[in-house]
């Protein structure tokens, strides 16, 4: 088997489409010989700052010297950046190999029954990430937290970053019920840690840590490191998520001791592509954000009038049409000095003429231009001095496949498309 048969077999699964629950993975696990039990993990939810939370524990981890692994979702533009070790993305011979190893397993699953593609690359994880003998691994859920496939470990923490309004099809359409879904990580007696604040989604983390028995740690909080939570990340929210990292670190002190200064160098050496990344092109400043609902686009907006004041930028838009995109379009136009809307490399996406129409209703004289993809827009605005690139995910990583600073053997960022069931309450 070659690698990118491996990735023709994983597009396979999709098939199979999304289901939550799991007892899937839960056998799958224990046909491939249970390795989650010999794992330690950290295991992360919440609405937005899942991956850059990760991306900071797991740097203040690989600091203090320990072997760490990183399971995030989505990839940008390569599948290998789900599983990585200290940050090496799992090589090509390894995804091939674990392919290879667990397809036996997955003849014993009925039709009607299989796996999905999140449940199998979530066992390949676990798999490899025992077979590399790692001595952490920080383990961010797919989608909710009770019913999600990472859900079948038991983690030294459970941390929940926050409760916004995203995938309100299938996690609820309150504040309380999407927490009820990410609360479900919290197991009985491992500490919880949380930077919510919201009464209404606090309100059910404390009463599932309480039901659970579970030390319940609310973040930022004073620090017995003495440390204000700085990180190389650039945006106010990201202080927020170092202080839940800092607390999470000072939470598990005990198992892992971590000292004062790796947590420091940890924090400071963090980095977590297409987040307020900034990049420069000769005279052109190219600010990219995966800001897909309304709470990353107030964090983009916050972020602009903060760090961008002097300059209105001009923005590249493109949004899946399952996400709030009319209300993201609202919070970001009053910013904008020109917008283009192009449509997103999958069948999610939302047509580039529908937001536009949305643009013009909102600021009838906003230039605003559809272009049939990135790669058009980009070149549309290569003399403008500052661009934005917002609104997803997928256009982010085809922003950084573009402009070379990531790239995949082949055409990756397609199995991140999926169509989840309804959760069952």
């Amino acid at each position: 088997m070659t690698y990118a048969e491996a990735i023709q077999f994983l597009y396979g699964l999709q098939l199979f489409g999304a289901h939550f629950g799991l007892e899937r993975a839960e056998k799958l696990a224990a046909l491939a010989g249970n390795p989650q039990k010999k794992l330690r993990f950290i295991h992360v939810a919440g609405t937005n700052g899942k991956g850059s939370t990760c991306a900071m524990l797991e740097s203040i981890y690989r600091e203090a010297g320990l072997r760490v692994g990183l399971f995030t979702s989505p990839h940008l533009v390569s599948f290998r950046e789900r599983i990585q070790i200290n940050r090496q993305l799992i090589s090509e011979n390894d995804v091939t190999q674990l392919v290879a190893e667990i397809q036996p397993l997955l003849k014993q699953s009925s039709t009607d029954n299989h796996p999905t593609m999140f449940e199998v690359v979530t066992v390949m994880a676990l798999k490899y990430f025992a077979e590399q003998n790692c001595d952490l691994v920080i383990w961010e859920t797919g989608l909710g937290g009770r019913l999600d496939a990472t859900n079948i470990v038991t983690p030294l923490a459970s941390v929940i970053t926050n409760i916004a309004f995203d995938h309100t099809e299938w996690l609820g359409d309150t504040l309380a019920k999407i927490a009820t879904e990410k609360a479900g990580i919290i197991k009985p007696s491992v500490p919880v840690v949380t930077a919510e604040t919201k009464p209404e989604a606090l309100a059910v983390i404390e009463q599932v840590a309480r039901d659970n028995k579970s030390p319940l740690t609310h973040a930022p909080q004073p620090s017995t490191f003495n440390l204000q939570p700085s990180t190389a990340l650039p945006g106010k929210h990201q202080k927020r998520n170092a202080a839940l990292a800092l607390a999470t670190v000072e939470v598990l002190q005990k198992q892992i001791p971590v000292s004062k200064e790796q947590i420091k160098t940890g924090l400071q050496n963090v980095s977590w592509p297409g987040r307020l990344q900034l990049i420069k092109r000769d005279s052109q400043k190219i600010l990219l954000d995966g800001a897909h609902n309304v709470a990353g686009a107030e964090t983009l907006q916050a972020a602009l009038k903060k760090d961008f004041a002097s300059i209105r930028p001009v923005f590249i838009f493109g949004a899946l049409a399952d996400k709030k995109w009319p209300e993201i379009c609202r919070i970001l136009a009053p910013l904008a000095d020109k917008v283009i809307t192009v449509p997103v490399a999958s069948p999610r996406t939302a047509s580039a003429d529908e937001l536009a129409k949305e643009f013009r209703n909102l600021f009838s004289k906003l230039p605003v231009q559809v272009k049939a993809d990135l790669d058009e827009a980009l070149t549309a605005c290569k003399n403008e001095p500052f661009v934005v690139i917002t609104g997803s995910l997928y256009l982010i990583g085809e922003a950084l496949e573009l402009l070379g600073f990531l790239s995949a053997d082949g055409p990756e960022r397609g199995l991140n498309d999926w169509k989840p069931a309804k959760i069952q309450r």
